[in-house]
């Protein structure tokens, strides 16, 4: 059973966040910095992986949480998530840090 992640990337060029979910951070990453398609990510390149979340098995319940995150449109929230001490609560308790990508 494949797992779904939320993902918190970071361009240090333009001092931006941006997150997703995926089944695989690798894929993602390489499409982020690398497909020439005109996007928000294609304009802020390179991004680095800050934060890894294991969510799931789920899609939807990922699509949901990434949504809600998103939706808060709070640095200071995404400051919390990136920092390996905050542990999540409320409606994000269900994600897990996948420490090894960042840490």
């Amino acid at each position: 059973m494949l797992m779904y992640y939320i993902y918190i990337l970071y361009s240090v060029k333009s001092d931006k966040y941006y997150i997703g979910y995926t089944q695989d951070i690798y894929r993602r990453i390489d499409e982020h910095n690398n497909i020439k398609f005109n996007t928000f990510t294609h304009k802020h390149r390179p991004w680095e992986v800050y934060a890894l979340f294991q969510v799931s098995d789920n899609k939807a319940e990922a699509i949901k949480l990434e949504r809600f995150i998103k939706k808060q449109k709070s640095r200071s929230l995404i400051l919390q998530l990136v920092d390996s001490d905050f542990i999540p609560s409320g409606k994000l308790a269900q994600l897990v840090r996948v420490p090894y990508v960042r840490d």
